[in-house]
Formats: structure tokens, C-alpha cells, sequence
């Protein structure tokens, strides 16, 4: 049986870290923070599984990533910890969070080398302000500021996180269960992301890649008498709409493929199936904000996007400033950022012959640039 799995916990929604962009997916060079983290850990070749743990929302772009073991996390580290631990057959398991990015390999052996010495080893940084609790000062001494990774015996914290109390670390549930946990001397570096701020505080992380990661877009619609128009997000004056499981608004889907190309997420139809009635004539707006919302929390920018319509009818040209503002809003950029192209096709095609409406949709993005906060 293998001796010791890693699990890495990567399911917060970084809340207090109050930046469009989840800190696990913060760039360093190429790779998000997570995968980063990982694979540091790889290198030391310490470990026999490694585990981590996701949000739903996230998962299936982990999953595009690397081939890691990806568990769903839940809404507290506790029961995304106790996902984890189903995947674990191994005796022992070191517990770490994403946002201690910066854990060296000595430290990592360095607790290792305590394996079999109590059911946890914590390490623990010292204080050393004045701590006055409940208006009281209190021997500073006495007080340890509790760090990951902690080592554990797997069937131990099994059993100690058989409970419905929250515990904020393994080895309180430990102790709570009556187990022992022997502490070491934390380091400073494995300090853990919580505010942005943090990140000043890190040198072992290098700046993103400034490559500009480009996508294309291409959706056609044909006409249908029964649907109102919709282009860009702007109701056009017609006499017909897009045939459509939507709104049919063929310029945001394009887009929205853009998009989800530059990113590497896939296409629209993975992310809204037209099999779902929750999309059933919903506003193509609705679609593209929640694309826009997942480019930012994954660590990208819009850097701008240029749409091409082509359409015999309807005449749009003094419908595009209209268009450029609404998309701009969507996408939280300058409108200058939006560019609309109207043409023909000379009465060729599907198109000439006025049966539809084809786009094709190209943006680009680039990585947020956490160094500059």
C-alpha cells in the first residue's frame, strides 16, 4: 500500500481575497497557482497519490489542465477535506492549502521525517507582539500560530472528522478525538495567501506570462417570424427574430465562442446546452455575463473584441455604437475595446438571400496581473 497521499485544497471562493480573480488561478508564467503548487510538489517525488479538491464551477478546467486526482469540494474546507479522504488508501496524508504556495522541499521532509511520532505533526510559527486576549495579556510563549501542511495518520483523521463540529485545522480534530500532535518550527515562507496583500510577502513566485491568447467565434441563425430580433444585445427593428433555443442573439454566441476560445474553455454549447430548458428564450446577455464572470475568476483580462456581421438585412449600421456600449458594459472594458464590423455577402449564400445572419466573433485576453495590485 502506498505510504503517504498529498492532498491539496483548492475549492474556496477566495472571498477575502476580494479581487475578480480567485487566487488559485493566479498566474505564475503560464500555469495557475494551483497547478503550480502541484507540481512543485511532484518534483519532490515525496508523495505516492496527490489529491485536489475543487469547486464545482472549477473542476472540469482543472481537469483540462493536468492529471491530477480531482475531488469536488464543498462549501467549508472540512467537507471538502472529507471528499478528499475517500480517495485516500494510504497510511499517512499531509493536508495543505493551494494558498501556501511557496512551501519548500526541506520543509515538506522536514515533517515527514516525523511520521510515526504522534497521529499529527503541526507545524507552528512563533509570536512575538504582545497578546493581550479577553483584555488580558497572556504569555506569548504559549501562543503558536498553526500553519499547514500537517501530516496525519489517514484512519485517525478519518475518524476525528466523523463529527458535524467545524474544526479550522487537522490536528484540532484530532486532539478533540483524543489523538496526539507533536508541533515544529513553521517557516516563515509558507505563510498562507489570504489577502492580496500576502502576495507581496512571497518571493518565490514569478510574474505571469505576458502572452496575448487570441479566439474565434462562428454562428449562423436563420430567420424566424415568430421571434423578435436581437443583435449584440440591442433589439433591432424587424420584422423577424433568430430561429434559436434562446434569444438567438447569433452575435453574442459567437462571441461568447471567442471567448471561450482564448481561454482554452471550451465552446458554448458545452457550457449551455440547448438541451436544458433553463436556456430555453433566455437573453443572450444573461449567457455572455456569466462567461465574462468566469474569464475574470480564472485569472484572465479582456483585452478587446472585434465581431463581424454579415447580413443582407437587416441594416445595422446605425444600431453599432448602441452595440459597442452594450458589450462593453458586459465585458467591463472601454467600448473602445469593442469593435463591430457590418458586410454583405453580394446576394451569395444563405446569407444573400436574406435566410439568416452568420458572425464570426475574435477576442483577446491576457493573464491578470497580480504583481501590479
Amino acid at each position: 500500500m502506498a505510504e503517504t497521499t498529498l492532498i491539496l485544497l483548492a475549492a474556496g471562493n477566495s472571498s477575502r481575497f476580494l479581487c475578480d480573480a480567485k487566487k488559485q488561478w493566479l498566474r505564475i508564467g503560464h500555469e495557475p497557482l494551483w497547478q503550480y503548487v502541484a507540481r512543485k510538489c511532484v518534483e519532490t517525488k515525496l508523495f505516492d497519490k496527490i489529491i485536489i479538491t475543487s469547486s464545482s464551477d472549477d473542476i472540469e478546467f482543472m481537469r483540462s489542465y493536468d492529471s491530477f486526482t480531482f475531488v469536488e469540494g464543498s462549501t467549508t474546507r472540512q467537507s471538502s477535506l472529507n471528499n478528499a479522504l475517500k480517495e485516500v488508501e494510504s497510511e499517512y496524508v499531509l493536508v495543505s492549502d493551494i494558498a501556501r504556495s511557496c512551501i519548500s522541499e526541506e520543509f515538506l521532509k522536514k515533517i515527514i521525517s516525523k511520521k510515526g511520532e504522534a497521529d499529527c505533526i503541526v507545524p507552528y510559527l512563533k509570536v512575538s507582539d504582545t497578546i493581550v486576549y479577553d483584555n488580558e495579556t497572556i504569555d506569548r510563549d504559549k501562543v503558536k500560530r498553526i500553519q499547514t501542511p500537517q501530516l496525519s495518520k489517514t484512519s485517525v483523521l478519518k475518524d476525528s472528522l466523523n463529527t458535524n463540529t467545524e474544526f479550522t485545522d487537522e490536528s484540532s480534530a484530532i486532539v478533540a478525538n483524543g489523538g496526539s500532535r507533536e508541533f515544529i518550527l513553521g517557516e516563515n515562507e509558507a505563510n498562507k495567501i489570504t489577502f492580496i496583500k500576502d502576495l507581496n510577502q512571497l518571493s518565490c513566485l514569478s510574474k505571469p506570462s505576458n502572452d496575448i491568447l487570441s479566439g474565434t467565434g462562428f454562428d449562423v441563425h436563420a430567420f424566424d417570424e415568430s421571434k423578435d430580433m436581437y443583435l449584440c444585445g440591442v433589439k433591432i427593428d424587424s420584422d423577424f427574430g433568430f430561429k434559436a433555443h434562446s434569444d438567438g442573439d447569433v452575435a453574442i454566441h459567437a462571441l461568447i465562442d471567442a471567448l471561450l476560445g482564448a481561454a482554452g474553455m471550451g465552446d458554448i454549447g458545452m457550457m449551455f446546452p440547448d438541451s436544458s430548458d433553463e436556456y430555453k428564450n433566455i437573453d443572450s446577455k444573461i449567457l455572455l455575463q456569466r462567461v465574462v464572470n468566469k474569464i475574470y475568476n480564472f485569472g484572465f483580462v479582456i483585452v478587446n473584441v472585434d465581431l463581424t456581421i454579415a447580413a443582407q438585412t437587416p441594416r445595422i449600421g446605425k444600431y453599432k455604437l448602441q452595440m459597442r456600449k452594450t458589450i462593453a458594459e458586459i465585458l467591463n472594458c472601454e467600448s473602445s475595446r469593442v469593435n463591430i464590423k457590418a458586410t454583405t455577402t453580394e446576394k451569395l449564400g444563405f446569407i444573400g438571400r436574406s435566410e439568416g445572419v452568420g458572425v464570426i466573433a475574435n477576442a483577446n485576453l491576457k493573464y491578470f496581473d497580480w504583481t501590479k495590485i
